[in-house]
């Protein structure tokens, strides 16, 4: 990539995308473009492809999705998956009719099997069943990367994918009904401390091994592959680290300085009990993670404290 190459960023008010936006001004790239939500709806076919036709970009990374944690995923299966792979198929179609130069899109690791062997190796895709609570979120993810890869293997598209662990950071979601895991818990230490409760409740058991990855982390391997990756495979983007649900509410019991109880609440589901990514084909590429969790946890709190009104 050039330094003026147009390059859009798909959901750049997102997590992920905010700090791909970031980390591509930081290295000095100078032509990114950044549309919001009532400037262009990815579900709408006509204005994506009027789009593509007016802006010709010559990158596209695609980190729109419609996400949310188990307790979304559960109770909105069928928005998950529609939703999903109407913005991807309008979004990789338009790429490929309008001839971007690479497009990088962003799946998650619930698309492998509930059951995987630990690591998980990229080959492990569709090697087994889905873990139920996200199988419409995961359905669509998978087959934007297999998209991704049939456009690349039918016309030669420069379309790559990558699969990131459990991120967090700086414009997380923290709604408590349907986010994810590490903003959900920020915040209820928060509160709790705030209102001086006695106790935090956290869901399921504890026991579940999450491997978590700080999104500027993420971001920066998202440049990496769009600099150096052409590969048809996806790869897997992670810090190769896991520890218990217990271990993080205890982590951030900590770092918010909550003085009270924790409560696991076994009535709610734990999901998945481990899925720990393999990233040794990501660090042969050349890329590995550098923010430790602890610190990572650290700024991710100091920006809630600063940025989230509630």
């Amino acid at each position: 990539m050039n330094k003026n190459s147009k390059i859009y960023i798909a959901g750049n008010r997102g997590l992920v995308g905010s700090a791909i936006v970031r980390n591509l001004k930081q290295k000095g790239y100078t032509n990114i473009i950044e549309k919001t939500h009532s400037e262009l709806d990815l579900m709408d076919k006509q204005a994506v492809r009027l789009f593509f036709e007016t802006e010709k970009p010559d990158y596209v990374v695609l980190a729109a999705a419609k996400v949310g944690g188990i307790g979304a995923n559960k109770t909105y299966p069928a928005d998950f998956i529609y939703e999903n792979l109407e913005i991807q198929n309008n979004v990789i179609k338009a790429a490929h009719d309008f001839k971007v130069t690479k497009l990088l899109f962003l799946g998650s690791s619930c698309i492998y099997p509930k059951m995987c062997p630990q690591p998980i190796k990229e080959e492990y895709l569709l090697s087994g069943y889905l873990e139920p609570t996200n199988e419409g979120y995961a359905l669509a993810k998978i087959a934007g990367l297999k998209m991704c890869q049939f456009f690349k293997r039918q016309y030669g598209d420069n379309f790559i994918s990558c699969m990131p662990t459990n991120l967090y950071g700086p414009n997380d979601n923290y709604d408590l009904n349907n986010s994810h895991v590490m903003p959900a818990l920020i915040r209820k230490f928060h509160e709790a401390k705030v209102n001086n409760d006695k106790v935090v409740e956290v869901w399921g058991t504890g026991k579940p091994l999450r491997e978590f990855l700080y999104v500027d982390d993420m971001a920066d391997a998202c440049v990496f592959l769009l600099e150096n990756y052409d590969g048809e495979e996806h790869v897997n983007v992670g810090t190769g680290k896991e520890l218990t649900i217990g271990q993080l509410a205890e982590m951030i019991q900590r770092v918010v300085d909550f003085k009270g109880e924790l409560k696991f609440n076994s009535d709610k589901p734990d999901g998945t009990m481990r899925k720990l990514l393999d990233v040794s084909k990501l660090e042969e590429t050349g890329w590995k993670y550098k923010v430790e969790l602890e610190d990572g946890v650290k700024m991710a709190y100091q920006w809630f404290k600063e940025n989230y009104k509630g």
